[in-house]
């Protein structure tokens, strides 16, 4: 399964009303539509400046990691829903011993595509073709920064090192393996312009997709300079020259073509809080799911959900309340 192709389905299809429809379909004959997104283990091995693990006050309230006995219970709720299954939401899942159990659980429920979302520090060659044996089909990497200096900056804790060491493993795999490597780089206004020498740093034979998004508010931050305004002039060039390059390296390029604005609306993302499933430790969907005791059909029923569905095909866009700031890229495929 391509999901990048289905995420540019979504932005082809701009009436709501056809796509909730059809996940009002796909509910009613019990297929899959979630995307599913796992933290096994509340914690995080860095600090990155840019995200909420620099707020003390807030990592306190972050507890908690799943037992076998749930992961399986997990699985057997939740996983025969899944389009797709990402380990690694808001936390560091390397951290979490039993990793490679839950890529071998979702590929016995058969999910068709599995993520991983980390920051690559604590993998290695070993580690990385484990995941890639029990059925892992990409891994999804933060970074946030391209120079030494800069990531380590912002990275803290990390090591340039240490990273680029895993994309050497993620290359030479590749020869053995089917599988995909994608970048999130996360921009602001102090290592946007180094995006310029991307491609001088990285080898465009380890890594298949590139995600280049301005950063967001995320809670108490120790970067906390969210004001884009003194390089939006210069960013359509510079994306324009690395799309360029994308191409020659045939690499997916996930990237706004401007900067968007504040409180700019993205209808690609209407139907996204009716296919988010966030699970941790501490959360399982929505409020009040005993998922414990009770099936995903039988609390569906509880709250309505299809009905849920069913009225949004309905509802104007303006009924619609939804985040705005949800897939504001445009997928480039080369």
């Amino acid at each position: 399964m391509n999901v990048y192709k289905l995420l540019k389905l979504n932005r082809i299809i701009k009436n709501h009303r056809i796509k909730f429809f059809g996940l009002y379909v796909l509910h009613k004959l019990n297929m899959r539509y979630l995307a599913v997104n796992l933290d096994p283990v509340m914690a995080c091995n860095l600090r990155c400046k840019m995200c909420y693990f620099t707020d003390a006050d807030y990592v306190k309230t972050l507890k908690g990691q799943f037992k076998e006995e749930e992961l399986n219970q997990v699985a057997k709720t939740i996983f025969k829903r899944a389009l797709k299954l990402q380990i690694g939401c808001g936390t560091e899942p390397t951290l979490y011993k039993d990793l490679v159990k839950i890529v071998e659980l979702g590929k016995a429920y058969k999910v068709p595509y599995i993520s991983i979302t980390t920051n690559a520090n604590l993998l290695d060659e070993e580690k990385i073709e484990a995941l890639l044996k029990a059925g892992l089909n990409e891994f999804t990497i933060s970074l946030h920064g391209v120079t030494k200096e800069s990531y380590e900056n912002f990275m803290k804790k990390a090591s340039y090192d240490k990273f680029h060491n895993a994309f050497k493993a993620f290359a030479k795999l590749k020869t053995k393996y089917n599988f995909k490597v994608r970048i999130n780089y996360t921009f602001n206004k102090d290592n946007f312009y180094e995006l310029s020498e991307f491609f001088n740093h990285f080898d465009g034979n380890s890594f298949d997709i590139l995600q280049i998004r301005p950063i967001q508010k995320i809670g108490n931050t120790e970067y906390n300079d969210f004001d884009l305004e003194s390089i939006r002039n210069d960013y359509p060039q510079l994306i324009k020259d690395i799309r360029n390059k994308c191409k020659s390296n045939n690499i997916i390029l996930l990237a706004p073509n401007e900067i968007p604005n504040a409180n700019e609306t993205n209808t690609s993302s209407f139907i996204f809080d009716y296919t988010f499933c966030y699970i941790s430790p501490n959360k399982f969907w929505k409020p009040n799911f005993n998922w414990k005791s009770q099936t995903f059909e039988e609390f569906s029923n509880e709250i309505g959900w299809s009905q849920q569905l069913f009225s949004n095909i309905f509802k104007s866009k303006t009924e619609l309340k939804t985040l705005s700031n949800r897939l504001n890229y445009e997928i480039d495929f080369n």
